[in-house]
């Protein structure tokens, strides 16, 4: 590998990690709004908080990575650019493909990180998540109940507690159960303590009252006791929901015709995700290759190359775009997914033709030598 080669390539890396890490910080941000309540209202733990919005950032560093490696490019070559170094690089006879290897290896290698980050690093994060939100949700462990406030849980359970001890027992603690339609019941005892079992989290009352009343018949029942368990495990009764497209593996939904519990429209859906991870990758280097080509084939301007930069940016934005219609089309119609690689593939076979075999020195001579032959 050439010095200069390592040289761009090393800018362009680095850029690219200041402008992924900026990105994905703004939109860890924003992200982690969704579970401030969890922790500020329901007492989610802090390292909780911390994991479920963690297991966010693959599939997020998906849609960005093509975005920051376009940036970066664009940044590190208009830079050089302006230095005159591209002119002094040219000028010296090295290619345009020449000076476009350090973009195409950063390029490439991000095309290879993605994929696995897709088919490997993402379904497992999307697993874990899943888990987790279910727990957080379900688990009444989870939840820190606070002194002196009224707690309302998922199922219709309000839970009051008047002090914690230090042994892990409360005193004073009254609970509202509304479970059922029919009966509402309500639970109050001098101390209590919340244990977990396998079957799930029960509370344990000691020296209390259970009142219940049917809502049909108006009947009133009493029952003073000295110890009275109960199970109020706030989770759904119904099995989780079936996995989603991101936590199956790439195989899975290649073949998800096969698979006689799907509808037509989730076969669709996993057909498309399976060929998204093959197309997505690839627009790592294709943004990469569309960042450069401008400025290195195209001629240079002493007041800048802002129709340039703007035209290379527009062409992103169209290859995104197009890239989003076509995959929302190929989710209605498998007939319309060539045009996901063809969306993907038609721009890099351009960037590599302009790099390859176009020379814009060579185009400028022969122009110019034609004026003056003219002029002549």
């Amino acid at each position: 590998m050439r010095i200069l080669t390592r040289y761009i390539a090393k800018q362009v890396f680095i850029g690219f990690l200041l402008v992924s890490f900026s990105l994905l910080t703004m939109l860890w941000l924003t992200q982690s709004l969704r579970f401030v309540e969890m922790v500020t209202r329901q007492g989610l733990p802090v390292y909780l908080f911390a994991e479920m919005t963690s297991l966010l950032m693959p599939r997020i560093f998906n849609v960005l990575s093509p975005i920051a490696v376009f940036v970066s490019v664009l940044f590190v070559y208009n830079r050089l650019n302006a230095d005159r170094e591209l002119v002094a690089m040219q000028s010296s006879g090295i290619s345009p493909w020449q000076n476009a290897k350090g973009a195409l290896l950063v390029g490439l290698l991000l095309v290879f990180f993605n994929i696995y980050v897709m088919n490997w690093g993402v379904p497992i994060a999307e697993q874990r998540f899943r888990d987790l939100e279910w727990r957080v949700k379900n688990n009444l462990t989870q939840m820190i109940f606070r002194e002196g406030e009224f707690t309302t849980l998922k199922n219709g359970l309000v839970i009051f507690i008047d002090k914690h001890n230090d042994d892990g027992s409360v005193n004073g603690i009254f609970v509202s159960d509304e479970t059922k339609p029919d009966i509402k019941t309500t639970l109050t005892a001098e101390k209590g303590r919340l244990i977990q079992t396998d079957k799930g989290s029960r509370i344990l009352f000691i020296n209390g009252v259970r009142q219940e009343i049917n809502k049909k018949d108006f009947k009133f029942n009493t029952l003073v006791f000295s110890r009275y368990s109960a199970e109020f495990n706030n989770i759904d009764k119904r099995q989780k929901k079936n996995a989603s497209v991101r936590e199956k593996n790439f195989w899975e939904l290649l073949h998800a015709a096969k698979n006689p519990n799907l509808t037509p429209q989730e076969v669709r859906k996993d057909i498309v995700e399976a060929h998204r991870r093959i197309v997505a990758p690839l627009y790592n280097l294709v943004f990469a290759l569309m960042a450069c080509v401008g400025l290195l084939v195209g001629l240079f301007n002493r007041r800048g190359q802002a129709k340039i930069i703007s035209l290379e940016v527009l062409a992103m934005i169209a290859v995104s775009g197009g890239d989003l219609i076509w995959t929302n089309l190929a989710g209605r119609s498998l007939y319309v997914l060539p045009m996901l690689y063809i969306n993907c593939l038609l721009p890099l076979l351009i960037c590599l033709y302009l790099l390859w075999f176009y020379s814009p020195f060579y185009w400028h001579r022969h122009i110019t030598a034609r004026k003056n032959f003219d002029e002549i």
